[in-house]
């Protein structure tokens, strides 16, 4: 069945609902008015104001009545509009969501869900195009998923609500209007990356709205007779060392694509990962492909400009393919 990202994230949470009276859902605007991206059009009139609450706009305030509610046993799923709202409510987040298993000697959970848009690519500028994934990812205690494909937006909710921790899921705007198939088998577990095109000469590592770039730059670089494999992460924290570990002793290239900025990213976590325990398996030096280092532009060309891309992915490959000559 071809189903938009959208759609499938909408049916998530829908079968979530349905699946378990403790499940519900709030954030701003997520009623009535369906959601800013319109995830959750048509959620309210289907299971009422007590299963899809309309919070204040204060991000603070939700994201705690959230980890209040996981900890009275309810499996909240809290809607933050955009990535950049979140820092309002990272005291929350990171002092209390994340640490009260560890503060409370394991006797106090915070199974919550947080759910929020990312990424850059719509002309929204500095405030509202932020990739801050990463970022959440250095912070012990919280589960990080970054869902690129079909399958992921419609099966990795239920394993983060059955996750006893928190999982922050992020999901790129751009790929809300994506269309694939929803396929009939199981998904794989929320923190194994995937091989999404096998290949021999380098090892292509990427995740969320950068994967579809990464595979069109594989493609160009297939008619150009090299085969790049390519690996969606899926997961941040934890990351899965052993699939893009595996794939380098193959292929003894990486490029990392990384729509953060480059300093103190994902990236350089994962290429100081793969230095410490795979460098001898490397014939080139690591590359990444990672946002400018400035606040994101609104205007268009300036906005391409910043951002990761299939052919800045291609390029870092023939440098990589050349240094390992």
């Amino acid at each position: 069945m071809t189903i938009t990202c959208r759609d499938a994230m909408r049916e998530a949470i829908r079968q979530a609902l349905t699946d378990d009276e403790r499940v519900f859902m709030m954030g701003e605007d997520i009623g009535a008015y369906g959601g800013c991206f319109a995830v959750s059009k048509g959620l309210l009139a289907e299971f009422g104001p007590d299963r899809i609450r309309d919070t204040p706009l204060s991000e603070s305030a939700f994201v705690g009545a959230g980890v209040g509610a996981a900890m009275a046993g309810m499996r909240p799923i809290v809607e933050i509009m955009t990535v950049n709202f979140s820092l309002l409510a990272l005291d929350q987040i990171l002092n209390n969501a994340a640490t009260l298993r560890h503060m409370s000697g394991g006797q106090v959970g915070v199974p919550l869900v947080i759910r929020m848009t990312t990424g850059g690519g719509r002309q929204l500028a500095a405030q509202h195009s932020h990739s801050l994934e990463g970022w959440y990812a250095h912070i012990p205690g919280i589960k990080v998923l970054v869902p690129a494909t079909v399958d992921d937006f419609r099966h990795m909710l239920q394993p983060a609500l059955d996750d006893p921790d928190p999982v922050l899921i992020f999901e790129h705007a751009l790929l809300y209007n994506a269309e694939g198939e929803l396929s009939d088998g199981p998904n794989p577990p929320i923190d194994t990356a995937v091989v999404r095109r096998p290949g021999n000469d380098v090892t292509l590592i990427t995740y969320g709205g950068s994967l579809a770039k990464t595979l069109a730059a594989a493609e160009q670089l297939a008619a150009e007779g090299v085969s790049a494999e390519v690996i969606d992460l899926r997961s941040l924290r934890p990351l899965d060392d052993a699939t893009y570990l595996g794939s380098i002793g193959r292929t003894h290239r990486a490029v990392i694509v990384d729509e953060g900025w480059r300093t103190g990213s994902i990236s350089a976590e994962i290429s100081a990962r793969i230095t410490e325990t795979a460098f001898y398996e490397l014939d080139a030096p690591v590359a990444r492909v990672c946002s400018a280092e400035v606040p994101l532009p609104y205007p268009k060309h300036l906005e391409d400009a910043a951002l990761p891309s299939a052919p800045k992915i291609v390029a870092a490959v023939r440098e990589a393919m050349a240094d390992g000559a």
